[in-house]
């Protein structure tokens, strides 16, 4: 699932991007209302973790602004636990309200429990890509029936590739969707990271899936 994170604590929206990544999702981090928002309208997200107290446009704004364009479920944070908050918040179309210092488990749940209610549950999870196959409730990919051990971040690059399937996306995509972070292009960590997962997705087997576009980025497909 692809979660936007609207936090301007940067320590905080790094620990709830993280503990999302290896739980399997897609994260994006945007740092105050104004991006948060533009975001929040223009992206294709599951679900949206919206801080209440945010530079700009606060996480009330954002949300009542949100609400004439899309009804994308959204689990606020705020450290004000007063009822006319809570009440505020559900009144502009909040979906849940968690009110900080949180368990990270706790939130996970609740994040669990409004995508499951945004969408009905596939009857089978598993996404497959010719002879690859991703499960992203037990985090496991396996190929030809192979098992394939991925690290949270190889397995984030791979789940992503397979969403987007067939779309070539560009380094700049990759990096801000995996690692929250601007493409350098003194950096080379997405490059990096494609060619340990080939190693793992690609080498061992005769047909290849992960494919480079010259110029462009990368693509995951079955070419014949």
């Amino acid at each position: 699932m692809k979660i936007l994170i609207v936090e301007d604590e940067r320590r905080a929206a790094e620990y709830l991007r993280q503990g999302l990544a290896e739980s399997g999702h897609v994260v994006e981090v945007a740092f105050n209302g104004t991006d948060g928002l533009h975001a929040a309208i223009n992206g294709d997200h599951d679900l949206i973790v919206l801080d209440v107290m945010l530079p700009g446009l606060d996480g009330f704004a954002v949300l009542s602004a949100l609400r004439t364009a899309k009804q994308t479920p959204v689990l606020m944070l705020t450290a004000r636990a007063q009822v006319n908050d809570k009440v505020r918040g559900f009144d502009l179309g909040a979906d849940d309200y968690l009110v900080k210092p949180f368990q990270f488990p706790e939130l996970l749940a609740r994040v669990r429990t409004l995508l499951k209610r945004g969408r009905p549950a596939p009857s089978d999870p598993v996404q497959r890509v010719a002879d690859l196959d991703i499960d992203p409730v037990r985090h496991r990919a396996t190929r030809s029936g192979q098992r394939i051990d991925l690290s949270a971040k190889e397995f984030a690059l791979l789940a992503l590739l397979v969403q987007r399937t067939g779309e070539v996306l560009s380094r700049t995509q990759i990096a801000s969707l995996v690692w929250d972070i601007h493409f350098d292009s003194e950096t080379n960590v997405v490059d990096v990271a494609i060619r340990r997962l080939r190693a793992k997705i690609d080498d061992p087997f005769p047909d290849k899936l992960i494919h480079t576009v010259r110029g462009v980025g990368y693509v995951l497909e079955s070419r014949p």
